[in-house]
This record gives structure tokens, sequence and C-alpha cells, in this order.
């Protein structure tokens, strides 16, 4: 596998595309938060009521990790779009060809690549963890706790979740174009309108949906009790289950389409 993988570093070592849109994702990471940050610290200075309606500043040890990783999962399309690229281009310059020409077998093919998708998750995990400890440093007004930093992990799987999707619909499509189209379509609207009409006609089965029920890993941080007073909070552990079985099938979509397609 790491010889696979040093292949892999090969194809995007100098592939401005996949640094420009890394480059983005990582600064926006920040930024977002950055922003959010400034609305709230600025509405706990000039309005202190609201530190007593939201309880513990959510910037702080120990809800940073939950904070942090809630807003973040925002940006999750980045990484989506970056395997579809990745992906993509195999099929337009026909380098998954001459790979498997060269030796490699179509289930080693895929294999590297749903590799590459865990290795973006983790490090877009990583990124995220330093982005919340920068901040709960920066407030340090709690001291250091590690309290929740489960949502990192969270944060993982849910970055693994989009970027499985889009290796599925990459692998499908091939194209860069309607991948990406389809990707943003499913993501962005399909999934919400199918989750909605769920909740609405089955008795809250939407949240059980491919990316909703990954979306219900990391609930809203702030005012957290009257919420779920309002609407039941979904089950973790029954979200992590749907989640793992999610990604068990877009593993085996990808693995089957890729051994039984023409080259």
């Amino acid at each position: 596998m790491l010889h696979l993988l040093k292949i892999e570093w090969l194809k995007i070592k100098y592939y401005r595309t996949f640094w420009v849109l890394s480059a983005l994702f990582t600064l926006s990471l920040y930024g977002v938060n950055e922003i959010v940050y400034t609305v709230q610290h600025n509405a706990f200075t000039n309005q202190p009521a609201t530190q007593m309606i939201i309880g513990t500043p959510p910037f702080q040890f120990p809800e940073v990790w939950h904070t942090v990783s809630y807003i973040s999962s925002y940006l999750l399309f980045f990484p989506g779009l970056i395997i579809i690229i990745l992906m993509t281009n195999e099929f337009s310059y026909k380098t998954h060809r001459q790979n498997i020409i060269d030796g490699l077998s179509r289930t080693q093919f895929i294999y590297v690549k749903m590799t590459l998708c865990v290795l973006i998750a983790l490090v877009s995990a990583l990124i995220v963890f330093l982005v919340a400890l920068f901040f709960g440093i920066y407030e340090n007004n709690a001291g250091f706790s590690v309290e929740n930093i489960q949502y990192i992990g969270m944060f993982f799987i849910q970055t693994l979740s989009y970027t499985s999707v889009a290796l599925v619909i990459a692998t499908l499509f091939r194209r860069s174009g309607i991948a990406i189209g389809v990707y943003f379509l499913y993501a962005e609207v399909l999934d919400q309108l199918l989750s909605l009409a769920g909740n609405y006609y089955f008795n809250n089965a939407g949240r059980y949906f491919p990316l909703e029920s990954n979306d219900n890993l990391i609930p809203f941080p702030l005012f957290k009790s009257a919420k779920d007073r309002i609407v039941e909070p979904a089950n973790v552990t029954y979200m992590l289950i749907t989640v793992t079985i999610y990604l068990a099938i877009y593993f085996f979509v990808c693995k089957r389409k890729m051994e039984t397609a023409d080259l």
C-alpha cells in the first residue's frame, strides 16, 4: 500500500489545482471560525445578557472542540471536490488505464483512492483540531480541557463520508463537470429535500438518510437544552452505525464499478 501511495503522491505532487483547493480549504476553516468568533465576542461584549442566555462561551474550553467542529462542517464540500477532480482526472487522462497496464490490479487502484479519502479526512480533522486549539488557548479563561474532543473524531467521520460520496459519484460519472454538478446537487439540495420529506411523512426517518445522518453526528452547539425540548435529539450511536453502513456501501459500489467497468 505504501508503494501505491507513493504513486498517488507523484500524481498530485505538482498538481496546482489540488494545492490551491487545499490552501483555500485550510484558510476557509480558520476564516469562517474567525468570523463567528468575532461576532460572538462582540455580542458578549456589547450585550452581556447574551452570555447569560448561551452559557459557556462557545470558543472557550471545553466547548471550543464542539463549536469549531460544527462550524467547519459547513465546508466539507471542499474535500469532496478535491476527490472528484483527482478521480475524474484519472479517467480524462487515461492514467487509470496506464496504471493497470503497468501492473496495478483494478482492486488496488480503487483501494488507493479509498485510502486517499481516509488521508484527506485525517488531515482535515488535524487542521480543525489545530484551529480549535488556537481559539481555545486564545480565550484561555477556563483552562485547557479535552472534554468534547470527540467532536474532532466526528468531524473526521463526516469528512470521510463526504469524500466517499464524492468518490462514488466520480467513479460512476467519470467526467469532472457532470460529477461536480451531481455532487453539489445531491449534497446541497437533494439529500436535504429527501430528509425533510422523510422526517415529515415517516416520523423523523429522514435523519437516517446518507448525508443527513452524517450531519447529525455534530449537533448545533448552542441552546442545547432548549433545542432538545423542541426537537428530539438524534441518537449519536444510531447515527454512527448508520454512517458506517453507508461508508461500507460507498466503498463496495466503487470497488464493484471499478472491477466491472470498461477501461
